[in-house]
């Protein structure tokens, strides 16, 4: 499935084309088997202009730093003027990836952005930090990653799914995009061991004390017995 996070890139990317109205495209970059393809065709139903998937089984098993690099380099390739990430993704949820790509890339790394302003070569954002919102900039090109609050992203509208049958998704392998480092299972520096679903969470105790006293010491035995007091 479409990562929810990107939704509301791929949403902040289509905005700013409407804004701007300067002839300006939208690209969907996605690292994917080629069976994903249809994922990324829902992308382009939402309005985005072609998409460029880089499918190898070289970089299947990547860990985060080498999706930086397989990522930085399909990218760079198509020499974008501005690239808009979501936050995470839904099964890691590390959060990095922004940060990695805007480094491998050479731009500078807007993250958490709530808003996004683009003008004169410069890109502006709003940014989310734990105490408030911080206003930067940065010279074109940048990396920029967007929140949950940057919008809500449109659906596909049947005029959409039609027309994305006729973009052009571009395949690409790891050696269209000159790769010189190991990435892949091979060059992971971390690997995923397992996978697990956690147990079902067993039914809470219910305690009926006659007064206040007797409910609080019920509480600290509880604690008690779990080592937390």
């Amino acid at each position: 499935m479409l990562n929810p996070f990107d939704e509301y890139a791929i949403e902040a990317a289509l905005q700013l084309k409407e804004k701007l109205n300067d002839g300006s495209t939208v690209t969907i970059v996605s690292m994917t088997p080629a069976s994903g393809k249809e994922i990324v065709r829902k992308a382009l139903a939402m309005g985005a202009d072609d998409a460029v998937m880089l499918s190898d089984d070289a970089v299947a098993g990547s860990d985060l730093w080498g999706t930086a690099v397989a990522l930085a380099a399909t990218i760079k390739a198509q020499s974008p003027d501005l690239v808009i990430t979501g936050t995470q993704s839904t099964d890691a949820i590390s959060g990095d990836l922004p940060g990695m790509l805007a480094e491998k890339l050479g731009f500078p790394g807007l993250t958490y952005a709530r808003t996004l302003e683009v003008a004169d070569g410069r890109v502006r954002v709003q940014r989310e930090t734990e105490t408030g919102y911080m206003t930067i900039s940065a010279a074109l090109p940048a990396v920029v990653s967007v929140t949950k609050s940057a919008n809500e992203p449109r659906y596909p509208s049947l005029k959409g799914i039609m027309g994305a049958k006729k973009k052009e998704i571009k395949q690409l392998a790891a050696a269209d995009i000159g790769l010189t480092v190991a990435v892949g299972t091979g060059g992971a520096k971390a690997q995923l061991t397992d996978l697990a679903t956690p147990p079902a969470r067993s039914k809470g105790q219910v305690v009926q004390a006659p007064d206040p006293a007797e409910g609080a010491k019920a509480i600290v035995q509880f604690l008690k017995e779990r080592k937390f007091l």
